[in-house]
């Protein structure tokens, strides 16, 4: 059960990143997207932490 559950915080961390990645290549990226994506990604780090 954990490591399943492990898996899909793996995942979502991994599509934040990207979704962060391609917000930043845009010729002018939305900072407060950027912030916003940042946190959640911090948040969903801190939790595998916990496991």
């Amino acid at each position: 059960m954990e490591s399943s559950h492990v898996s899909a915080l793996q995942m979502k961390h991994a599509g934040i990143e990207r979704r962060i990645a391609e917000e930043m290549s845009r010729p002018l990226p939305d900072q407060t997207t950027i912030q916003a994506l940042k946190k959640r990604k911090l948040r969903i780090k801190e939790e595998i932490a916990h496991i």
